[in-house]
């Protein structure tokens, strides 16, 4: 015969069990959020930017896994990601690679095939997105249903640390053409600070043809294309302090190039 303490504990798990929606304010225990982590020579930037992502999850109370997608890198990062694995356990952290540096988009692909939750979160790996946010995200996008949660500099209190003039020059003036061409509905179409639901992370991938930083810009521009929500959450993007930055005169000139190809198609 079970104990009456037993008995109040089974009948606590069914209602529980039979709730059908979380707390408000809580991320439902159901939820899990996938984080895709894209790397090329980032073995420096690498502990760290787990560390604070499982520090940020876990005072949170947040079901999560990390995708670690190396291109290859040659500096070590893919060892560094297989000891990650190591120490926090392959159920929270996932070590894939590719065997040579290609772009984001396509690291996105890669990392989708191993996601396991329902939300997916695409960031840097660089420092430049503190984790600190993800919990601000997902406040907003349960606030609003959103299909997107989109980190923005260029909103409410975000803003850019850390680049030189000659580079916030090209940042904003990069976003206001694209809002002057696009009218995407969104204030930071170049970031890579992202939630997604992954179904809408999914389709938008099938419908993308663009590579490189050109693809964060054609993803939103194709969710407003397919009546996808979008919700925007004021971010500090910090620049990196290890390593050195992926965008040089061939990424400006592929984000010219995919910018007026996207408005003779959209």
């Amino acid at each position: 015969m079970a104990s009456p303490g037993a008995s109040r504990g089974a009948s606590a798990a069914t209602a529980a069990a039979a709730s059908p929606r979380p707390p408000q304010g809580r991320s439902s225990r159901r939820d899990k959020y996938s984080v895709l982590l894209p790397t090329y020579n980032e073995r420096e930037n690498l502990p760290l930017i787990v560390w604070l992502l499982v520090k940020s999850f876990s005072e949170s109370s947040i079901n999560y896994e990390i995708i670690i997608i190396d291109d290859g890198s040659p500096d070590g990062t893919r060892e560094v990601a297989e000891q990650l694995e190591k120490i926090y356990g392959p159920d929270r952290i996932v070590s894939r690679r590719r065997h040579s540096f290609l772009c984001g988009g396509t690291a996105y692909i890669h990392g989708i095939k191993h996601a396991t939750g329902n939300y997916v979160i695409i960031m840097d790996a660089d420092l430049s997105h503190h984790p600190k946010f993800i919990p601000e995200f997902i406040r907003k996008q349960k606030e609003g249903n959103f299909d997107i949660v989109s980190g923005t500099r260029y909103k409410g209190n975000g803003g850019v640390y850390g680049w030189d003039l000659k580079r916030k020059i090209i940042s904003r003036g990069a976003n206001f053409i694209t809002q002057i061409l696009l009218r995407p509905g969104a204030s930071d179409l170049t970031g890579s600070f992202r939630l997604y639901r992954k179904e809408v992370l999914q389709k938008l991938i099938e419908k993308c043809v663009s590579k490189g930083y050109v693809f964060q810009m054609e993803m939103i521009v194709r969710a407003r294309q397919l009546n996808y929500t979008i919700g925007e959450v004021p971010i500090s993007f910090v620049d990196r302090v290890y390593g050195e930055s992926k965008l040089g005169g061939n990424e400006i000139v592929s984000f010219l190039k995919g910018l007026l190809t996207l408005f003779a198609t959209t």
